[in-house]
């Protein structure tokens, strides 16, 4: 028989809630709803002192009253047993509903998983690690929000996110202020950078490109900062690029490389759909490997039970982007 180890209340102004058994409740409720200790006690499979030692137990958390009258063929709620009734019902269904969206987080089947994912990525590989992840765990609502990497791993420390694709180009992430390291990486591809060209442009015929010979041009970039965007790779090249647009959808950006404003680096997640009035040059420079893409999660935090499968559906969707473009 289960010990509920149920606590009396203090006493004092009556104001504060009594402390109940679940058991007492659920066991009130099976007396209630079959009129009978007896059948309660069967159904439950104890014996009627035991239900009754439940009931007397209940009984006196609430004051002493009695919660059942005693009739020459079963029981009946009193007055006060009427009144606990509705209570105990709320209660009981409550904690019926909790045990179930407990049970579909535990199984990825319900809760709310919380994604952020830099600009690029959001061009192939997260939506087809969302439709994936979709047909498997229909009940999850997902929320997806795009930014810069360093904004990212942030809100990821700060517990706003439960996920984060991001990326480092020459392998260096940003370091976030507290003790160790605040999130923890999966390494899910690399991809080549590429400079968008006018299809004018002098340098257009180049098999690549380092970044030094495009010291001298205009940039357009989704940041004015260069640090930790794109360009932060040009900073350890020995020169600062001069972003005369600031631009963030990549559409837009190959319009302005098109129209002659600026060059632009592009990474192959978003070189698949460029317009046919520009020009994608690798970039090789000794020493600057492949921009790395990773999915970060938190570090000392249990994950949302979403997290495992979804992060397998994004390994999924990176192998099954194949080669990039090199």
């Amino acid at each position: 028989m289960p010990n509920p180890h149920a606590v009396q209340p203090s006493p004092g102004t009556g104001t504060a809630p009594p402390e109940l058994s679940t058991v007492w409740l659920r066991t009130f409720l099976d007396v209630a709803r079959h009129g009978s200790f007896t059948v309660a006690a069967r159904e439950l499979g104890w014996t009627q002192s035991a239900v009754s030692r439940q009931i007397a137990a209940l009984e006196a958390a609430l004051g002493g009253a009695p919660l059942f009258d005693r009739l020459p063929r079963g029981v009946r709620p009193t007055a006060q047993g009427r009144a606990l009734l509705p209570h105990a019902e709320e209660v009981m269904s409550r904690l019926h509903v909790m045990a179930r969206e407990l049970t579909a987080l535990r199984d990825a089947a319900g809760g709310l998983l919380r994604v952020g994912a830099f600009a690029t990525a959001d061009a192939g590989l997260v939506p087809r690690a969302i439709a994936a992840f979709r047909s498997r765990h229909p009940g999850v609502t997902l929320t997806r929000e795009e930014g810069l990497t360093p904004a990212l791993l942030s809100r990821l420390a700060e517990g706003e996110l439960d996920l984060a694709v991001v990326s480092a180009t020459g392998g260096d992430l940003p370091s976030l202020p507290g003790p160790g390291e605040a999130y923890e990486l999966h390494h899910l591809l690399d991809e080549t950078l590429y400079v968008a060209l006018p299809a004018g442009h002098a340098l257009a015929g180049e098999p690549e490109l380092r970044l030094r010979r495009l010291a001298d041009e205009d940039w357009i970039s989704g940041s004015a900062r260069i640090e930790g965007s794109l360009l932060d790779p040009a900073l350890r090249h020995g020169f600062r690029p001069r972003v005369a647009h600031v631009v963030a959808e990549w559409t837009a950006k190959q319009g302005y490389v098109a129209a002659g404003l600026g060059v632009a680096l592009v990474p192959a997640l978003a070189a698949e759909g460029v317009r046919q009035d520009i020009v994608l040059v690798p970039v090789r420079d000794e020493g600057m490997p492949p921009r790395a893409v990773y999915a970060a999660t938190a570090r000392g935090r249990a994950p949302a039970p979403a997290v495992r499968p979804f992060l397998a559906a994004l390994r999924g969707a990176a192998r099954g982007l194949g080669p990039l473009p090199a």
